[in-house]
């Protein structure tokens, strides 16, 4: 029945019109930076983050890479979840949990982590599973950390959230996404500036067609002509899990939440 229920609010459109402008006006009010996440700030719509939570359960990564650290918010609730992760497993397992062997681990990438930021994080209860690098997320030198750090994971999970203009987006997507593992996602956040009114992103760097989603959009074209490879020059299938955002029906990652297929 939640399948079919699911599938049915794509059809309908007085609830997209709805939550459109729920939307529109939740940006003009800046609703999503009223929320916290185990007492650090995470500038999200709620059903984002509940959708964030799920995926990390069924991927059940080892690492997850995150683009854009702001106040660390998402971060904490990345590592609490492999820490919730971790106890399952040991309680499945009959094995008694040492929560600082764990090897998971979240890597939160900002070209600028503010002091009192990164001193919060670092004193959260949740920090021993988080590694931060500070630097441009697209220069060649952060890229090449991030890939080498990678190296040591089989189970990847990307989180894009920083500088939301398309070439910003597009070239975090040619360095990131190919670290997903296969079944793992490549989640885009903030696709949703293509689909507002613009004065949402008055003032930004991004607009209507400028945004994360084109550059999804234009991401997807390279992978199927094959301009855009994995790693080791082989061939990547994504696709738009299309139930995700079926299922939020209000979402700032429309078009975003990309599972690796192949």
């Amino acid at each position: 029945m939640k399948l079919s229920n699911i599938a049915s609010y794509a059809q309908d459109r007085d609830w997209h019109s709805l939550s459109k402008e729920f939307h529109t006006k939740s940006f003009l009010q800046y609703y999503m930076y009223n929320f916290s996440i185990l007492g650090r700030p995470i500038i999200q719509m709620p059903m984002d983050i509940i959708a964030t939570q799920e995926l990390i359960w069924k991927v059940k990564p080892d690492l997850i890479i995150e683009t854009g650290i702001a106040h660390g918010g998402s971060l904490v609730m990345s590592a609490s979840m492999l820490a919730q992760i971790d106890y399952c497993e040991a309680v499945e397992a009959g094995t008694t949990l040492d929560p600082r062997a764990s090897r998971r681990r979240v890597l939160g990438i900002d070209i600028d982590i503010r002091a009192h930021n990164r001193a919060l994080i670092e004193a959260h209860p949740m920090s021993h599973l988080i590694e931060m690098i500070e630097g441009p997320s697209t220069s060649a030198e952060v890229v090449a950390q991030v890939q080498e750090f990678a190296k040591e994971y089989k189970r990847v999970m990307i989180c894009l959230d920083s500088n939301h203009a398309h070439d910003h987006v597009l070239a975090e997507l040619e360095a990131y996404a190919p670290l997903t593992s296969v079944g793992s996602y490549c989640c885009v956040f903030d696709t949703v500036v293509e689909d507002l009114p613009p004065e949402i992103s008055a003032g930004k760097p991004w607009a209507k067609g400028n945004s994360p989603k084109t550059a999804v959009w234009e991401y997807m074209r390279r992978l199927k002509d094959g301009s855009s490879k994995g790693l080791h020059s082989e061939v990547m299938v994504f696709a738009v899990d299309k139930e995700i955002e079926n299922k939020l029906i209000m979402t700032n990652a429309p078009d975003g939440y990309l599972q690796r297929v192949a």
